[in-house]
């Protein structure tokens, strides 16, 4: 009887909050209500709720039908359009050395939140862990390399190879530059109505964003429940805390130091960063960030060249997990590591951690490589693997939302923040 009026009374909450987001009429609001009624949805009703992630997946695939067309056709116009080739590379080596900056101090965040909160340590491992199998092959230097480059670029279109279809449309836009004013412009023109329409495609798809968003958390909560919280509960705090300090002590510095309004940004980013938190993945974000940055005055050739590259080469929340789940690792196996030996591990992830976000669950691919070469046992990996969708949420956020401070710091630094016109329909739909 208790936990029935508790029930109603996280329903009534609920309904509260719904009547909130109704006031405000805010997608991001519904978005926030969908999150709260799909987790409670999926601890009241586990088994119709793990049959809800037909309901996300759809949502998830029709972003991602977006993202190919958009990313073509934004970066085309924005080097075509120009034919300023030398602001490209320039601009291209201004966000690799941010790139690099950002990620380094994410790496010795996490490893400054293990070595403090020491979650590891004590941590029970499973007895069927020994016997269970784990992949630990990495693919080598070359195959990743090679992975940047398109062969097919409708292969690449097909398997959401984000870097690949850069790379392709960087090319195209440069070809297309070098072309007489005559031969260009019917191309140009075709690339620019291309990327008015998958903005207005992507404001269509975002109307059923509460209802993806929700079903993909009551699947989450149904299909692995709350009780494997308190198990590992220490792991995500420490996680979640290094996360909030990554944002408030390097993040957060870094838009003050640009000029970046930081509620303007607060407010552009708080839905995409939602929906990366409910889907657990950057590319159901990617259209609406693009946009969003666009509003707040990034122009959207740096937009759509600087958010697609951080997806390879600035994940931050993904490289700040990967150094605090190292150290994870070899505190519930009983090993110490050195002061020396943990900065070298950072350095090694600091390179082994670029460029191979198009490899299938490519943390845990980095993860298990990092602990074959240091002799780590992978018996904890699996201890890591039972809440790593609950991790998942929280460093998926970040990585979004460290792409799109990274679009407005490029921005700022080539003095372009703020000039270019925003489309109405963009304002209109950002605005409600």
């Amino acid at each position: 009887m208790p936990e029935t009026i508790f029930q109603i009374v996280r329903w009534l909450l609920i309904a509260a909050l719904a009547l909130w987001a109704a006031k405000r009429r805010s997608l991001t609001a519904w978005i926030l209500v969908s999150m709260a009624a799909g987790a409670e949805f999926g601890y009241d009703w586990p088994g119709t709720a793990v049959k809800l992630q037909v309901l996300s997946l759809i949502f998830l695939r029709m972003i991602r039908a977006v993202i190919a067309p958009l990313l073509f056709a934004t970066l085309v116009v924005g080097i075509a359009g120009h034919a300023d080739l030398k602001q490209i590379g320039r601009m291209g080596v201004k966000a690799l050395v941010y790139f690099e900056m950002v990620t380094t101090l994410a790496l010795f965040i996490g490893l400054a939140a293990i070595n403090i909160s020491r979650a590891g340590v004590g941590v029970r491992l499973p007895p069927s862990a020994e016997k269970a199998p784990v992949q630990t092959v990495r693919p080598p230097a070359s195959d990743v390399i090679l992975h940047v480059f398109p062969e097919n670029i409708a292969q690449s279109v097909a398997e959401g190879q984000i870097l690949q279809i850069v790379v392709f449309s960087i090319v195209f836009g440069v070809a297309l530059a070098m072309l007489s004013e005559r031969k260009r412009r019917p191309m140009l023109a075709f690339c620019e109505s291309l990327s008015d329409t998958m903005f207005q495609f992507t404001n269509i798809v975002m109307l059923f964003a509460p209802l993806g968003v929700g079903a993909a958390i009551a699947y989450t909560v149904g299909h692995m429940g709350l009780g494997i919280l308190a198990s590992l509960a220490k792991l995500l705090g420490t996680l979640y805390a290094a996360l909030a300090a990554f944002l408030l002590l390097v993040l957060l510095p870094a838009a003050k130091i640009a000029g970046i309004p930081i509620r303007a940004f607060a407010r552009a980013v708080a839905e995409p960063a939602s929906i990366a938190f409910a889907t657990t993945s950057s590319e159901a974000a990617l259209p609406r960030a693009m946009e969003s940055m666009e509003a707040i005055g990034v122009p959207r050739s740096i937009v759509a060249f600087v958010i697609p590259t951080g997806y390879s080469f600035n994940l931050d929340g993904t490289t700040l997990y990967l150094s605090l789940a190292s150290i994870f690792v070899a505190q519930s196996a009983g090993m110490h590591l050195g002061f020396g030996q943990q900065v070298f591990m950072m350095l090694t992830l600091m390179l082994t951690s670029k460029g191979v976000a198009g490899v299938p669950r490519a943390a845990l691919v980095i993860l298990l490589a990092t602990a074959s070469s240091f002799h780590l046992p992978m018996e904890p990996i699996l201890v890591l693997l039972g809440v790593d969708a609950l991790m998942d949420m929280g460093r998926t956020s970040v990585n979004v939302i460290g792409n799109c401070l990274a679009s407005a710091v490029v921005a700022r630094w080539e003095g372009r923040f703020g000039v270019n016109d925003v489309p109405a329909a963009v304002q209109k739909s950002l605005a409600e």
